[in-house]
């Protein structure tokens, strides 16, 4: 796990933040190039600090931004979000993870996530919350 640094003028508010698909791009990128082990490594501080409220984006702004996308970037997107969480200082969220929104999309698409990935999420994640939310 890295670690970050607090910024007293970042916004308090992370809920309004736009989800920019060049942005998810990028991280399907990193996730199609297997460059997730050390994510710190392969963003740059200002995108570490400007991007970790996609982590509390809500299930409308994920449900907007997935659908431009195709189901294997989906689950791309899945992956580097499970791992951002975990490596990356200030990318925590809990049961308002974006993996949570994404997977609905999936399963709203009648492509949910398979048993193998699944147990990807479980071996690489210590968020109870994911992939399926709150009970």
């Amino acid at each position: 796990m890295t670690v970050g640094a607090w910024n007293p003028n970042q916004s308090e508010d992370t809920t309004n933040h736009t989800i920019d698909n060049q942005d998810l791009l990028a991280f399907i990128s990193l996730s199609e190039q297997d460059q997730l082990d050390a994510l710190g490594e392969h963003l740059d501080d200002a995108t570490l600090t400007t991007k970790a409220p996609l982590m509390k984006q809500g299930k409308d702004q994920w449900f907007a931004a997935a659908e431009s996308l195709t189901e294997e970037q989906i689950v791309h997107l899945v992956r580097f979000f499970t791992l951002a969480e975990m490596q990356l200082s200030g990318w925590q969220a809990g049961s308002e993870s974006p993996v949570i929104w994404l997977a609905k999309v999936l399963r709203q698409r009648k492509a949910p996530l398979d048993k193998d990935m699944l147990l990807w999420i479980r071996a690489n994640s210590d968020n109870r919350f994911i992939p399926n939310g709150a009970l």
